[in-house]
Formats: C-alpha cells, sequence, structure tokens
C-alpha cells in the first residue's frame, strides 16, 4: 500500500510539472512574418566562439566565407564595421554570395590606427563598387567619447572627397541632437535607436511606435535646418537574454516580435533599417554582459535563435529539459524510497513537490548558466555553482525530511547546511550591492540563488506540517546548535541591501543624459525612475531570493514578523 500510494504521488507530480512546462511553452504569435523571409539588412561580425577583437584574434577568411553563406537567405545586405582586423576578404564573398555591403570603417582614440584604417577603407570601397554600395565613416565614436566632433567631420569629408558612394556617420539618435552640424556633413543620416537601450527603457508594447517617433523627431531636426536627407536606422534590435531594464524584458519572443513590428512600421513610413545582429557575439560580455553577446538572429553556432515566419517558441528545448527534470526528480524518490515509505499522505507529497521544484531548478539553472559561460573562469563557475546548488537541494531534502518524520538531524549533515547556507548568503551579499553599485551589465542571479531560497520556505512549510509552528531562525534552518553571534550581521547586510539596490537602480536612471534632457527637474523625475525600477520583475524577483536567504539570520522576532 504505501508503494502504490508513492508511485501515485511521482505519476500525479511528474505529470503535473509536464503540463505546467507545455502549457508555458506553446508558441506564440510574434506578429507578421517577414516579407520574403528576409531583411533589408543585418548587422555583420563573423567572430566564432573563441575570437575577438579584444583579444585581436580576428575572423580567418573561412569564417568570412561560411557566415556571408549563412546570412545570404536572410538579407539583401550586410553591414560591417571595419575595413581590417579580418574582414577584407568580405566583399569578395558578399560578391560571390549575391549580398551587398554597408562598409564601416573603424574609428577609435589612436590617430595612427585611424589614419591607417581610413586608407584601407578607402581603397576597398574604391576596388569594390559594384558590392559596397554605403559607407559609414565611424561608429558610435562621439557617444564613447573617443574623438571631437571637428576630427570626426575632418574623416567623413576625407572619404567623401576620396569615393564615390554615399558616406554617413553612425551613432545614437541622441548624438545627431546633440551635434547638428552632423546632418549637413553626411549623404545619409544614419541613427542608432535600441529601445531596450534607452535613458527610459520602453516596453515591447511600445518599441516600434517608440522607433517611428525617434525617425520623425531627427527628420523635423533636420528639416529644420534646412536639410532633407534619407534616414537610416543604423542600428535596431532586442536581446533574446539577459538583464531586464524598467519593464524592457529580454526574451526570444520579444526579439522576434521587435523585429517583425519594425519591418512593418518601416515599410509603412517607407525608412530604411538595419538589424543588429546576424550572430551572437560571447565577446561584448566582456564589457556588456550576458546581454551584450545575445543580439543575434543566429546563435553562436550559427543555428537561428527564431524564425523569420510564423510562430516562436520561447524555448524549443523545453522537452528535453522536463525530461532532465524528471529523470533527477525520480533518482531522488528512488533512492530515497524507504524513507518516503515512513510519512503521511501530506507530508510526503510536500517532500516530493520540494524535490521536483528543486529539480527544475538545478536544470533550468545549468542551462541558463552554461549557455552565458563565455570563458573558462565562466564555464568553471558554472560547474561550481550547479554543484553547489545540487548539494543545497539535498542537504534541504534531509532537513525537511528529518522534520517531517520528527527525527534528528545529524549534526555533520546540519554543519553543511550551515556552512551552505553561508557561503550562499555571502555571496548574495556581494552581488547585491555590486548591482547597487553599477549594474547596468550585470544579470539578476535569480536562477543561482533560486535552490536555497526556496529551501528556506521549504523548511517553514514543513516545521509547519510537523510541528503546527513557524520558527525560521538560522540554527532551526539548518538543525544545528552551532551560531556565531556575528552571524547576524549577514542578514543586516542582505537587509541594508535591499534599499541600496532599489537606490543604485534608480540613479541609474535619473542620472542618464536623455533622462535628465527629458526630466530637468529633479524631484518631478524622481518617481519616473523610481517607476522604472519596480517594473523590473528581474529585480523584484532577486530582492525576494535576498529577503528571504536574510529571514534565518534575523533576530527571531523579527525573522518570524517578516515571514508571518
Amino acid at each position: 500500500m504505501p508503494s502504490i500510494k508513492i508511485f501515485s504521488s511521482l505519476i500525479l507530480i511528474v505529470l503535473m510539472h509536464g503540463a505546467i512546462a507545455w502549457l508555458c511553452n506553446q508558441p506564440q504569435d510574434a506578429g507578421p512574418d517577414v516579407p520574403a523571409g528576409k531583411l533589408r539588412s543585418l548587422s555583420f561580425a563573423p567572430y566564432h566562439d573563441g575570437f575577438s577583437p579584444i583579444t585581436r584574434k580576428f575572423p580567418l577568411p573561412e569564417h568570412v566565407q561560411q557566415d556571408v553563406q549563412a546570412v545570404a537567405d536572410k538579407t539583401y545586405s550586410i553591414r560591417t564595421y571595419s575595413a581590417r582586423g579580418g574582414m577584407q576578404p568580405t566583399p569578395a564573398f558578399a560578391r560571390q554570395y549575391g549580398v551587398d555591403m554597408m562598409m564601416g570603417a573603424w574609428l577609435g582614440d589612436g590617430h595612427p590606427e585611424n589614419r591607417i584604417e581610413i586608407q584601407t577603407f578607402i581603397e576597398t570601397a574604391n576596388q569594390n563598387r559594384d558590392v559596397v554600395k554605403r559607407l559609414i565613416v565611424g561608429n558610435e565614436v562621439l557617444l564613447r567619447k573617443d574623438m571631437d566632433i571637428d576630427t570626426l567631420i575632418g574623416y567623413i569629408r576625407q572619404v567623401k572627397q576620396a569615393t564615390q558612394q554615399p558616406v554617413t556617420y553612425a551613432d545614437v539618435w541622441s548624438s545627431y541632437m546633440q551635434y547638428p552640424q552632423l546632418f549637413k556633413e553626411v549623404d545619409f543620416i544614419t541613427i542608432h535607436i535600441l529601445p531596450y537601450w534607452e535613458d527610459e527603457p520602453v516596453t515591447i508594447e511600445h518599441a516600434a511606435a517608440h522607433v517611428e517617433k525617434i525617425v520623425r523627431q531627427i527628420s523635423d531636426k533636420a528639416r529644420d535646418m534646412g536639410v532633407d536627407k534619407p534616414i537610416l536606422i543604423g542600428e535596431s534590435g532586442w536581446p533574446a537574454v539577459g538583464r531586464q531594464r524598467g519593464a524592457a524584458v529580454p526574451s526570444v519572443v520579444n526579439e522576434a516580435r521587435f523585429i517583425r513590428e519594425l519591418i512593418q512600421v518601416a515599410n509603412q513610413q517607407g525608412f530604411d533599417y538595419n538589424i543588429v545582429e546576424a550572430f551572437n557575439q560571447p565577446w561584448k560580455s566582456h564589457s556588456e554582459g550576458v546581454v551584450g553577446a545575445n543580439w543575434g538572429l543566429l546563435d553562436i553556432d550559427r543555428q537561428p535563435v527564431f524564425p523569420l515566419t510564423g510562430p516562436v517558441m520561447e524555448n524549443p528545448d523545453w522537452l528535453s529539459h522536463f525530461a532532465w527534470a524528471s529523470g533527477l526528480f525520480l533518482l531522488i524518490a528512488i533512492t530515497g524510497f524507504r524513507p518516503l515509505q515512513t510519512l503521511s499522505l501530506s507530508n510526503m507529497l510536500a517532500l516530493l513537490i520540494l524535490a521536483q521544484l528543486f529539480s527544475s531548478c538545478l536544470v533550468n539553472q545549468a542551462d541558463l548558466l552554461w549557455r552565458t559561460s563565455y570563458s573558462i573562469w565562466q564555464q568553471g563557475y558554472t560547474l561550481f555553482m550547479v554543484a553547489a546548488n545540487a548539494a543545497m537541494a539535498g542537504l534541504l531534502l534531509h532537513r525537511c525530511y528529518t522534520l517531517l518524520s520528527n527525527n534528528p538531524v545529524a549534526e555533520r549533515y546540519a554543519q553543511a547546511l550551515r556552512y551552505g547556507y553561508l557561503f550562499f548568503a555571502g555571496l548574495a551579499v556581494v552581488k547585491t550591492y555590486l548591482l547597487a553599485w553599477n549594474g547596468r551589465y550585470l544579470s539578476f542571479p535569480v536562477e543561482e540563488f533560486s535552490i536555497p531560497a526556496l529551501g528556506v520556505l521549504g523548511v517553514a512549510i514543513c516545521f509547519w506540517l510537523s510541528q503546527r509552528r513557524l520558527k525560521i531562525d538560522f540554527a532551526e534552518l539548518t538543525g544545528s546548535q552551532v551560531r556565531h553571534p556575528k552571524e547576524i550581521w549577514v542578514g543586516y547586510l542582505m537587509g541594508f541591501g535591499i534599499p541600496a539596490l532599489i537606490i543604485g537602480e534608480t540613479y541609474s536612471f535619473v542620472s542618464a543624459y536623455d533622462f535628465i534632457q527629458a526630466h530637468p527637474d529633479f524631484m518631478a523625475g524622481l518617481p519616473v525612475a523610481l517607476g522604472y525600477t519596480l517594473q523590473n520583475q528581474q529585480l523584484l524577483n532577486w530582492l525576494l531570493c535576498t529577503l528571504l536567504l536574510a529571514l534565518p539570520f534575523w533576530p527571531r522576532r523579527a525573522a518570524h514578523k517578516a515571514l508571518a
């Protein structure tokens, strides 16, 4: 009879998990199909895994050829960012596969390098007029403050005099507003509009309309100066993975939706566009975090992130994740089959549900962290964190079993759980204050701490089921009788980190240039910035994790009051 009860519970939990996973991963409507399944233009940077301009490990000719071929059926044109650095063969391969080019010259803060780049740029443009249709002199040079406006204009004029193709300069749209003299220097206006990165982040629902509004704003500014020139959106896109900003949520479905809606608006309004970008760029994580590496139509293995036509799935691998999580859950149940027979039905269900939650968290964490690990040390960190979370899951399940079965916990397990929570709590303190201090490119590490955070709730529920009381201080959480008086400071540091993160995130908005231009009155702009902060669901989830981890370290009365 106990065996039937256990098997029935296992089947029920697996079926419920499967139903939830299936419902959450249905194909979604991402807007109208891209006409002919092809884009007008794609940013093209053929950096494969292990290659990076930061380390000066540039693409090989075979990489360039493979990647031009990979995008030839997805775009009519490609935009490049440099005439050197492994990009020299690009015009020949573009010609071979029937793709036009907008060729860029990379300008930085070093005059000798710029001089060589411009010389190569001019020579390549003149030798490949049949395929190089437009020229872009510099990319976000003014935004990075690598060069003053007069020097930049000098380079633009030099290229215009030496070539026959239309010449432009590419930067964020606000740079053209700051330096309106650019309107008269270029043959066509090239602006970057990235709703996710705006100083006031734009939701996916309003992103395409925002692009249209900015294009009109730039067009009006140019006409006020007596300039009537074509406008190219030189970069626009949406990230598939990474840190949320305000209500701007990175996701695969949102990336597909934005691109499709942008193309629809561009076709209706008659302006040109270039989508950023063809491939995910792991090297960008060095300066822009996980979110910077995940703007591509194709991943680092050159597989589609999403289709340009038809419905889109957020996680096409959900079935394999479900299988791994269910397999891990069943392994836990088989290992603990005999102890499970001693529990009542309600207690057994509580323990099994917690085991299933831990299994799902562990699989999702391993998948996300590994996919977003772009270096040896990041991969090492991922392996360590997955192992640490697996150990915590095992210790927490053992602790919950001892509570539900009214058995004492072995001191060695209690001590291991104690040290585990001290480690995760200390790491949470570090990550919270880093996010508060300068978190623009740092992801919220909810997945890394979901098991310890859920464990606090799990132990609290087990206390209630077994003893009809809610007591969740650190000693009772771990079952250990050892407690250092200074451990309370871990709880205080995490508690102080909650308002610190809210303040830090809000300050990142109110101190941004475009935000200040839109809200010159600080006190009037503050509620707006705070609103962006509190719309961030990832941030709120992290604060909840932090709060749950902090509770056991607080004085007993405060912790029990907060939990109640």
